[in-house]
């Protein structure tokens, strides 16, 4: 019987039609293979190349907050992701551009978010429905996670973090004020 020869592990592959190089660990756009216009997003986990000099990238799959056991909730920010344990292999041909996920910290910390910019906080598991962390901190009085996508305000004595409709205040008032003092703890007026 003859042996079969083992895939080429490759160190980068080129995005079709562009000069842009994806490597191992990047994060891309993938096209579906199904023929719809859906782009998903992945990271590649690495890159080989079979007999017939097909390149192929191995990714593990992020998902929307939509597509998960409980769907999107009120904390979940527009561009938030939830790694997954699900991998699959499709032609290198099928990416459609790279994108970056940050973490959660790194992303509060952006000054521009473009349109390739996500984040992701949570890994999720597919199969289970489980959330890992599953319990992250809450702030202000509606004991929500953080949405990087709403502004907040933080107590300059007690740190903590508010929406200002929680508090009564108007986002825009809130957006004026130079410090803010929640109702719990003692004003330096007093």
């Amino acid at each position: 019987m003859p042996k079969t020869k083992p895939m080429d592990i490759i160190s980068y592959v080129t995005i079709r039609g562009t000069n842009k190089v994806v490597r191992v660990g990047d994060c891309v756009l993938m096209r579906s293979v199904d023929g719809s216009n859906r782009l998903r997003v992945a990271q590649v986990e690495w890159i080989d190349q079979d007999d017939d000099y097909n390149m192929n990238v191995h990714l593990i799959w992020y998902c929307k907050p939509e597509e998960s056991y409980g769907g999107r909730r009120q904390f979940h920010g527009a561009r938030e992701l939830f790694l997954t344990d699900q991998y699959s292999a499709q032609s290198a041909d099928t990416i459609h551009g790279k994108c970056n996920v940050h973490s959660f910290e790194n992303y509060n910390e952006l000054r521009n978010i473009n349109a390739w910019d996500y984040y992701s906080r949570f890994h999720y598991s597919v199969s289970t429905g489980v959330f890992t962390p599953d319990q992250i901190r809450v702030y202000c009085k509606c004991e929500l996670p953080q949405n990087p996508d709403e502004f907040m305000l933080q107590c300059k004595v007690c740190k903590d973090w508010f929406h200002p409709l929680c508090v009564g205040l108007s986002i825009g008032y809130a957006r004026r004020l130079e410090n803010y003092v929640c109702s719990e703890c003692p004003s330096d007026e007093a």
